[in-house]
C-alpha cells in the first residue's frame, strides 16, 4: 500500500528528523518540500549543507537510503 497525503508527510518528516542531528552537527539542515506522484521526495539542502561538496553523497548516502528503508515506494531523492 503507498501511503498519501498526510501520513506520508509524516513518515518523512519522521524519517528526516532522524538524520538530522547528523546534519545540524555539521552546521546544515533539510527542509521537505513535497513529493511528486512518481514518489520522487524533492528536498531542499539549508546550512552549510547548501555549499558543502560532499552534498551529493550526503543526498545519497545518508537521507535518499533512510526514506528509501523507511517507504519502499518512494523512487528518488532529489535537492532544489
Amino acid at each position: 500500500m503507498i501511503e498519501t497525503g498526510k501520513d506520508l508527510r509524516a513518515k518523512i518528516e519522521a524519517t528526516l528528523e532522524t538524520v538530522r542531528p547528523y546534519l545540524r552537527a555539521d552546521g546544515g539542515d533539510v527542509e521537505f518540500i513535497e513529493v511528486s506522484p512518481e514518489m520522487v521526495v524533492k528536498l531542499k539542502l539549508l546550512g552549510t549543507c547548501s555549499t558543502c561538496t560532499m552534498s551529493r553523497f550526503t543526498m545519497k548516502a545518508g537521507i535518499e537510503d533512510s526514506l528509501k528503508k523507511a517507504i519502499p515506494a518512494i523512487t528518488s531523492v532529489i535537492a532544489i
